[in-house]
């Protein structure tokens, strides 16, 4: 059940660990190619996906990095959030629905932050208590409860996380983490065309510049 979050932990300790290199950076060493590409939300912008969970520790540890990240990005570039489902201990496609339901009602970005902190750091949605799950888990009402305080009502959620819409974006965002070979969170694609983590970058600075690097890469790379 924790392999693949154990993957993510375990690139997020060697990032720890390991001073920036300042490039230059290697395709095949620190970010993949990604084949075939994925198409973008938004075609004219490039686009920085992170393939994240807020059942995922690792990400709550990275989360200010990649707000830096995203307030380094230039006007043609934007950040985008597909949420992972594959770890159910933690609550994962809970949190997949939850993710899709709030950007649907539009507070996705402002609770962004916030549901980090309701799950790792002590609030209403604790997967886990003292290192072991909490029983019983967080359910979808407890959720759309924490979303109350961002003005939607429990009803207005609680239909949007249980819609057609939500349900196919939930299976759009596991065909999409599939094809781009995503197995740990964070993990990280630049425009559809490159992965890469805390793993493979070496460091969390190392990160930053390798996404920034990519970012200008493809402002130039022919259409």
């Amino acid at each position: 059940m924790f392999q693949r979050l154990a993957l993510g932990l375990v690139g997020l300790i060697a990032a720890a660990s390991v001073s920036a290199q300042g490039g230059p950076w290697e395709e095949g060493k620190h970010y993949f190619k990604v084949d075939p590409p994925q198409l973008t939300a938004q075609p004219d912008k490039i686009e920085v996906t992170e393939v994240f969970s807020y059942g995922c520790p690792a990400c709550f540890s990275i989360a200010p990095k990649v707000k830096s990240i995203k307030a380094k990005l230039p006007a043609n570039a934007i950040m985008s959030y597909v949420p992972a489902s594959w770890n159910q201990g933690e609550q994962w496609p809970l949190f997949q629905r939850a993710y899709f339901a709030a950007q649907a009602l539009g507070v996705a970005d402002k609770a962004h932050d916030d549901m980090f902190v309701a799950i790792w750091g002590g609030g209403p949605l604790a997967v886990v208590v003292n290192g072991k799950l909490k029983s019983p888990a967080p359910t979808l009402a407890d959720v759309a409860a924490f979303y109350e305080k961002y003005g939607v009502k429990v009803a207005d959620f609680t239909g949007a996380a249980n819609s057609f819409a939500v349900n196919t974006k939930m299976k759009k965002a596991d065909a999409y983490i599939k094809a781009v070979l995503a197995d740990s969170t964070p993990t990280f694609v630049i425009n559809g065309k490159y992965r890469l983590d805390g793993q493979s970058a070496g460091s969390s600075e190392n990160l930053e510049a390798i996404i920034l690097h990519l970012v200008a890469q493809e402002a130039v790379a022919p259409k």
